[in-house]
């Protein structure tokens, strides 16, 4: 069983910068595609970034040029790097994870994810 558990999270000024890490386990055989999720209360799960199992990258457009997925495969770890943080970044954010045989897309659709973690939260306050 796929097991992703974040870190990270917490409360930052406008303007400042977290790190947010998602340390997967429990991975079998196939290849694997991870996303970033987050989602404030009253409001559906949003796609942040995502990275698919050949690597390529993509971004909700109200992050682009501010944050960076990235993945250590060497530590089965995924990373979101957040910079010039805003008040509305402020969400609970989730890792999320799915797997496929041959080529897996991911992308920011939730659906296309069946393996979650529990969510880090970050604050941001201006």
């Amino acid at each position: 069983q796929v097991r992703l558990v974040e870190s990270g999270g917490g409360s930052v000024q406008a303007g400042g910068s977290l790190r947010l890490s998602c340390a997967a386990s429990g991975y079998t055989d196939g290849v694997y595609c991870m996303g970033w999720f987050r989602q404030t209360p009253g409001n559906e799960r949003e796609g942040v970034a995502a990275i698919d199992s050949d690597g390529g990258t993509s971004y909700a457009d109200v992050v682009k040029g501010r944050f960076t997925i990235s993945q250590d495969n060497a530590k089965n770890t995924l990373y979101l790097e957040m910079n010039s943080l805003k008040s509305e970044d402020t969400a609970m954010y989730y890792c999320a994870a799915d797997r496929a045989n041959t080529f897996c897309a991911g992308g920011q659709d939730s659906l296309a994810y069946n393996y979650w973690g529990q969510g880090t939260q970050v604050t941001v306050s201006s």
